[in-house]
C-alpha cells in the first residue's frame, strides 16, 4: 500500500511551494521611488529639527529657572506675609518682593530675621535717634511728630520699653502698621533690629494680582 493517500498533500510540500514559489515572492525586489526617498528624508529632517527645538527649549527653561532662583535668593527675595501685624498695608497671604540694601529711609518696609522667622515691619528710627510714643499712639522721633498716612488706627500697643527710648548703635527701631497687635521694637523679645538680621526693603507686591504693584 502506498505511503501516501491519494488526494492528501504532504504539509512539508505545501510549505516548500509557498517559500520558493516564483509567482508570489515573499520579498519584493523593487527599489523605492524618488518620491518615497524624498518623503523619508523630509521625515528624518523633521524629527531632527523637532529634537533640536526641544533641546533648545529645555535648555532655555533651565537657564530661566536658574536665573529666577538666583535673583530670588541673592537679589530680590520673595516673601509671604503671615499674620495681621502689617494690616492694612499687607495682609495674610500676600507675596512681596524685597530688594537687598542697607540704606533705608523713615517709613520704609523692611524684612528681617527674628529667630527662624522672617518678619516685615516699618522703619521708624535709626541709630542714636530718640523714639517716644504717647497714650494715643502718636509716634515722635527726636521730638517731632511722625506723619504716618499708611495707618488706619494708632495705639500704644504692647510697649515694654522705657520711653523716650534711644535706638542703640548699629540697630533700627521698627513697628508694625497694626499697632494694637504688632510685636515689634516696643517689645523686649524683638527689640531693635541689627544690620545682620536685615534681608532687605519691601518694594513690590506680586500676589494677589488685585494688589499687584509698588508697596507704599
Amino acid at each position: 500500500m502506498s505511503g501516501k493517500k491519494r488526494g492528501i498533500q504532504n504539509p512539508f510540500d505545501r510549505i516548500w511551494q509557498m517559500r520558493f514559489s516564483t509567482k508570489k515572492p515573499v520579498f519584493s525586489g523593487e527599489r523605492p521611488t524618488a518620491e518615497q526617498v524624498r518623503k523619508e528624508l523630509d521625515r528624518v529632517l523633521a524629527v531632527r529639527r523637532y529634537m533640536k527645538v526641544l533641546r533648545s527649549t529645555v535648555f532655555s527653561l533651565v537657564v530661566v529657572a536658574a536665573v529666577a532662583v538666583l535673583i530670588s535668593v541673592f537679589v530680590m527675595p520673595v516673601l509671604q506675609i503671615y499674620g495681621s501685624s502689617m494690616n492694612p498695608t499687607l495682609t495674610q497671604g500676600d507675596m512681596v518682593a524685597s530688594v537687598r540694601t542697607s540704606e533705608f529711609e523713615q517709613g520704609d518696609l523692611i524684612s528681617f530675621y527674628y529667630g527662624n522667622k522672617l518678619l516685615v515691619k516699618r522703619y521708624i528710627a535709626g541709630p542714636g535717634q530718640w523714639v517716644d510714643i504717647d497714650k494715643e499712639g502718636n509716634v515722635y522721633v527726636d521730638g517731632r511728630l511722625l506723619e504716618e498716612p499708611y495707618l488706619t488706627e494708632k495705639a500704644l500697643g504692647e510697649c515694654e520699653i522705657d520711653l523716650p527710648y534711644q535706638v542703640p548703635d548699629g540697630r533700627i527701631f521698627v513697628m508694625g502698621d497694626h499697632r494694637s497687635v504688632s510685636v515689634d521694637s516696643r517689645s523686649k523679645s524683638v527689640g531693635c533690629v541689627s544690620d545682620e538680621q536685615i534681608v532687605g526693603k519691601i518694594v513690590f507686591r506680586i500676589w494677589p494680582l488685585s494688589g499687584f504693584g509698588v508697596v507704599q
